[in-house]
């Protein structure tokens, strides 16, 4: 299959895109590099700098594709709060465009790199895709408006979809060649190696009062590659014509951000001291997933879930 990867120069982008080419598939890229890098890109990928957007990008990649792998777009929880307009632009504007140019040129299949943020503050854990959508944040109503969209142009035009509500990533190629490299960073793990390989003695906590064993929030942890293989298994499946649907990505367990430093510092051989600071505007306390329906549909099973794996790989990049 011919397939356009958007924000295939960011973190799960430019891993989705190297599992699809090692999957024997024809990978397009388009990235505008505003926070991806070009340098991650897969040389066996075409790639295309520019806006999913701007219909002349468009224009120019999409004619032969099969489908759309897209995850383009901005995730900051806390930028999100403060730019909720450019947060709307980028999450759901743009890429309504993206959906006509795909009507357009005949492209009938999408697979959406959505988030589990979009359920909010869940009445139950784990959590099944049926659970009510209530984002607390404006990062989790954008992508959950790009999915209510996605259901809209199913029944006008055809196109198929699979959502991937996805909890959250971490982790590296275990070869240490791609990994997370955001500008700011903001995500735990990557947060919490950087400090300890940078000497630091403490790090902040955000927040030290959720209704949790620890008093810190508690999160479901996914190794990127094993979210890359999710990616192809949803993409082989739209490709033989079954249809899609939304599946959780997570390994059903969750740990507390207290538990994640102190993994950190055991794979990094070094101590660092938790300060506790307050609380991030738009965090839920507790986000765990059901991955059932993706097993039992996608026949997708976690390989390396285990968070000490999962941070290890992580550390053997930030080292490199």
């Amino acid at each position: 299959m011919r397939i356009l990867v958007t924000g295939g120069a960011g973190y799960i982008g430019s891993i989705t895109t190297h599992r699809l080419l090692e999957a024997g598939h024809d990978v397009l890229v388009v990235d505008s590099l505003i926070r991806g890098h070009r340098d991650a890109v897969d040389r066996r990928a075409t790639f295309v700098d520019g806006e999913i957007g701007d219909p002349s990008v468009m224009e120019q990649v999409l004619p032969g594709c099969d489908a759309v792998m897209h995850l383009a777009g901005l995730i900051e929880v806390a930028e999100s709060q403060s730019e909720p307009g450019r947060y709307f632009d980028a999450n759901v504007a743009q890429p309504a465009r993206m959906l006509d140019a795909m009507v357009e040129h005949g492209v009938g299949a999408i697979v959406f790199s959505s988030t589990a943020a979009v359920y909010g503050e869940p009445s139950s854990v784990p959590i099944p895709e049926e659970a009510a959508t209530h984002p607390v944040n404006v990062y989790g109503a954008t992508k959950l408006m790009f999915e209510r969209l996605l259901d809209w142009y199913g029944s006008a035009h055809g196109i198929r979809s699979i959502r991937l509500r996805y909890f959250n990533v971490a982790g590296a190629m275990p070869d240490g060649s791609l990994g997370e490299a955001h500008d700011p960073e903001t995500h735990i793990i990557p947060r919490v190696l950087m400090s300890l390989r940078e000497g630091r003695r403490e790090f902040e906590v955000f927040g030290g009062d959720y209704p949790t064993p620890d008093g810190t929030c508690v999160r479901d942890y996914i190794h990127v590659c094993d979210l890359a293989e999710a990616h192809r298994l949803s993409l082989e499946r739209l490709g033989i014509g079954e249809e899609g649907g939304v599946f959780n990505l997570g390994n059903g367990a969750g740990y507390s951000n207290l538990e994640v430093v102190r993994t950190c510092a055991e794979a990094a051989g070094r101590d660092i001291e938790v300060a506790i600071g307050p609380r991030r505007p738009g965090d839920p306390a507790v986000l765990v997933a059901s991955a059932a329906r993706a097993t039992d549909v996608l026949g997708w099973r976690p390989a390396s879930g285990d968070l000490r794996t999962i941070i290890g790989d992580a550390w053997r990049w930030h080292t490199r």
